[in-house]
């Protein structure tokens, strides 16, 4: 039995929606002219294309049968929707499909269970869905949201769709506010900044989001920032040519997704922070601009990703890399303009055009000073690759930052470890110190011969011999108590004497040095 009417006048544009609920029928009040069937300039249509929202929500609640064997469904373009459009704590079982619409108020879907929902092309006041569930798709292509959207806690089984979408931030209004029928078009910053409103934070409160299918946002311009805290993205979250403006233009702390892409012209005013972010695929900013200056542009402290790539056109901020365990990390050296913070930073693989000399310099944008363990990552990755000489390369470059950090004893012997040998990376360095001594002090004696001690023993004197036997630490060829140095050469055989013990020392040094990871390994 059909229940009774609740609406005693219901004007012609209602009477047709009324009469194609049960049979899911399109209803299509648009005029045909493009100009004037956009819904920003919604306020200027007539009562021939104005709904009232109660007559919606009232077909949507079940106010009339389904008509049988056909599927009832509100399909509604080109209609100015007046009054709140409230189904907050209801459970909906038909589908909502608004096409070039404008919504003077509140879409409140706070609580409730919808099966799919597609506002395609609308004007939107504002959008309230915490803790709601959309079986199916919840879709937002090409409208215009002016007051926010809250999704926090929702869960969409489907897509979600937000290409093309326009959305800002709730206002706190001031003495010049702007009235909420007042909805042709987002303002801009220095228009809200010249009518005295106060942007709040969040263009998109979406904090513990789950959404099954892709999370499509491409060409989504948002004046606030998105707030993604704790969300669940099991097809991926696309924000290819994005742009998002705010202090914090993302913030998907703790986020869960299969893939992430600010790319291919995602530009962000603000802060990209992704920190204890899971990501079992791709996280690309390929060809993103994040323009940040004197503050961190990308926050990816301790996060898990199979594979960053940070080819962006432009990152004008610091990043924080620190603590993330990173698959492969495909980089340029032109990416890091500022800071970078990598303690922590554990990867498999490196890619890129870069030379050893880069990544030094990588190394050294840490604003946190010398730290030992990205060296020895960067140096076990050379290793792992077969690149023996650039390993060496890298914990010498490790040894000489941290002597920066010694006291002055420490640093001296530092510096002459350095000279000597290169901290035992560099043993070859101890052979030309050697014979640069061993050709010295050959010719000094061959033209100022020592004195023989026992003139009564037979033996022949060997400039290169005896030198030799100096520079030893141990006496070898028994030179040193057959003959006495005379004159000043007494100090210049002291030397040679001094600097055997030297290179010895600096050699076993540098060798047990060198020798320790091997062993452990």
């Amino acid at each position: 039995m059909r229940r009774s009417q609740p609406f005693w006048r219901l004007t012609p544009p209602e009477r047709r929606v009324w009469n194609a609920f049960p049979t899911g029928k399109w209803v299509d009040l648009r005029v045909g002219d493009r100009e004037r069937d956009d819904p920003a300039v919604g306020a200027d249509w007539g009562p021939e294309r104005t709904i009232r929202a109660e007559v919606l929500v009232a077909l949507l609640l079940g106010v009339r049968d389904p008509e049988p064997g056909r599927t009832p469904g509100l399909r509604l373009a080109g209609a100015r929707i007046t009054g709140p459009l409230d189904l907050s704590d209801a459970t909906v079982t038909s589908k909502i499909h608004l096409l070039n619409c404008l919504l003077t108020d509140v879409v409140d879907l706070t609580d409730a269970s919808v099966h799919g929902v597609r506002l395609r092309g609308c004007d939107l006041h504002r959008l309230r869905g915490a803790r709601c569930t959309v079986d199916g798709l919840l879709e937002l292509d090409g409208s215009r949201v002016h007051r926010g959207i809250r999704l926090d806690n929702a869960r969409v089984t489907g897509q979600l769709r937000m290409s093309h979408l326009h959305v800002a931030a709730p206002q706190r209004r001031g003495q010049n506010s702007v009235s909420k029928h007042d909805v042709r078009r987002p303002f801009s910053a220095a228009e809200l900044e010249e009518r005295g409103i106060t942007a709040d934070r969040w263009a998109l409160w979406a904090g513990g989001l789950t959404v099954e299918g892709g999370a499509f946002m491409r060409e989504l311009n948002a004046t606030g920032g998105l707030r993604l805290i704790g969300g669940r993205f099991n097809g991926g979250l696309y924000l290819r040519g994005a742009k998002v403006s705010g202090p914090m233009a993302v913030n998907g702390d703790h986020l869960q997704a299969s893939a992430v892409e600010f790319s291919d012209g995602f530009h962000a005013e603000g802060t990209v922070r992704l920190r204890g972010a899971r990501i079992d695929g791709v996280l690309s900013f390929s060809g993103a601009d994040i323009d940040t200056p004197g503050s961190r542009a990308l926050h990816l402290s301790h996060m898990q990703v199979d594979e960053l790539i940070l080819t962006a056109g432009s990152i004008d901020g610091a990043i924080n890399l620190g603590y993330s365990r990173i698959g492969v990390l495909l980089d340029r050296p032109d990416a890091y303009h500022e800071h970078v913070h990598l303690n922590g930073l554990v990867y498999e693989s490196l890619r890129g055009d870069w030379s050893v000399a880069d990544r030094l310099r990588w190394l050294s944008l840490d604003p946190d000073g010398y730290r030992p363990q990205p060296y020895e990552q960067l140096a076990a990755w050379y290793r792992r690759i077969g690149h023996e000489p650039d390993a060496r390369r890298v914990l010498l470059a490790k040894q000489r930052e941290r002597r920066a950090t010694l006291r002055l004893a420490g640093r001296v012997w530092g510096r002459l470890l350095d000279a000597i040998v290169g901290y035992g990376y560099r043993p070859w360095l101890a052979g030309v110190w050697a014979a640069v001594l061993l050709v010295i002090g050959t010719t000094v004696f061959r033209f100022m011969p020592p004195a023989k001690i026992d003139m009564e023993e037979v033996r022949s004197f060997d400039a290169f011999v005896y030198t030799l036997d100096l520079l030893v630490p141990v006496s070898v060829f028994e030179q040193r108590g057959a003959w006495e140095p005379v004159g000043w050469t007494q100090w210049l055989a002291n030397v040679l004497i001094a600097a055997g013990w030297v290179l010895a020392t600096a050699l076993i040094a540098g060798a047990t040095r060198v020798l320790r990871p091997v062993a452990s390994a």
